[in-house]
Parts: C-alpha cells; structure tokens; sequence
C-alpha cells in the first residue's frame, strides 16, 4: 500500500501543485486547508506523514503541531514544516514544536521528495520500496515477493504487510494492538486475536525455509522480528 501523506495548505495553487506531484510519485493523498479540517482528516484515517503550512487561516501550524506531538494517537507520525518564514529561529522553533523537517518556500517539489522519502525511510522504514535482507529472508515490497535462498515463499497480503512491518523493525516488541493498528490502520476495528491467526500464517509462510522461528513471540508483550535487516 502506498504511503498516505495529508498536505495542510490555505494556498489552493500550492496545494494542488504539491497533491499533483506527490501522487504522481505513487503516494495517497489527502489535503486540508486550516487545522479543522487537518484534525477531521486525520480522524477519518491516520496519515503517514504530514505537510504542515506555517501559515494557516484558523490557528498557527506550529500550534497543532504541538497539538499533535502530544496526543498518543498521533504523535509518531512523521511532520514536516512548509513555510516561508526563513529566519534561524522559526526553524528553531518549529524543530522544537515537533517537526522532523523544515522546509523553506520557495522549494523545489524534487527537494521535497527527497526529504519525504529521506524521512519515511528514517521514521516508517516499512512505507519505502527499499528491498529488505534480514537471517537469509529477502523481501521486496515492489515485487511484493519473500524469498530465501532463491525460493520464493508465497502468502497473504496480509501476512506480507506484518512481516513487512516486523522486519523493519526488528528486536522491538509489538504488542497485538499495536499490530493491528500499524499493519491494519487504526481506523479498521478488528478483534486482537486476528493478529494471531495471522502469524500462525506467516510462521507457516516460512516454514519450508526453515525460518519460522524468526517471527518471535514475547509472552504477555506480543511478537517481534529476531535478526536485524542488512
């Protein structure tokens, strides 16, 4: 699935010039144009990454990004600042509110990208296209295709979004919650015992190249990915 990047933009130019290209670079787009309709938006279906103006028309983007930083729900994604405002200290500021990037207009949309992908490779390694090698497992997310040792190994969507996620993030413990909510989408309600009948699947996945026992379980935690990616 693609990354899901919400643009929170008044300027109806920029902010289908940005919508335009960010979806011909494959990415899901959705676009708000003050903080109400950014927090609507975001309520509807988590983004992956934020665009986050400077200058909006019902509040300063620097307050919600503060808004955001601090609520549980939303303070992992990763945000970046557009605004004209140049000066040391609003990039200070702005960093200190909780952005990852700052970016100044005029900007080229190719320097944009580049930092997107720059970010969600640093914060959301599981949104990237990169190829994955981890314990002899290859994993490749265009192709959507595992394989070990030259033999391909066949499962699930599903199943291939979890070891996608648990791969990228490996030794960490994910409790089934968690799971649900990274793999499947906080907006999708599921029971959290489906995160186990999927694993089940992905275990037998890899079974026939011996590497079942890479997809851990962490009694009372949840699951993990044992063997970091190379």
């Amino acid at each position: 699935m693609p990354a899901t990047i919400l643009i929170i933009e008044d300027e109806p130019a920029i902010l289908e010039l940005l919508s335009v290209n960010l979806r011909h670079a494959g990415y899901a787009i959705r676009t708000a144009q003050d903080t109400r309709q950014a927090q609507d938006q975001i309520r509807d279906v988590l983004p992956d990454l934020i665009l986050l103006d400077w200058m909006l028309p019902d509040q300063p983007g620097i307050r919600l990004a503060k808004q955001l930083r601090t609520a549980t729900r939303t303070r992992e994604i990763p945000l970046i600042m557009l605004t004209a405002r140049g000066a040391e200290q609003d990039k200070v500021d702005g960093l200190e509110a909780g952005a990852d990037d700052y970016l100044t207009k005029p900007f080229s949309v190719r320097e944009l990208l580049a930092r997107i992908k720059s970010l969600l490779r640093r914060r959301a390694p599981q949104l990237t296209p990169d190829p994955i090698q981890a314990g002899g497992l290859i994993l490749d997310p265009e192709a959507r295709r595992v394989s070990c040792a030259g033999q391909d190994l066949p499962m699930g969507p599903s199943e291939f979004r979890l070891l996608h996620f648990l791969i990228t993030h490996p030794q960490r413990v994910y409790s089934r919650s968690q799971l649900l909510d990274q793999v499947w989408g906080d907006h999708v309600f599921l029971e959290e015992r489906t995160v186990d009948v999927h694993i089940r699947r992905l275990r037998k996945a890899l079974t026939p190249a011996g590497q079942e026992n890479r997809i851990e379980t962490v009694r009372g935690a949840g699951y993990r990915f044992s063997g970091a990616p190379s």
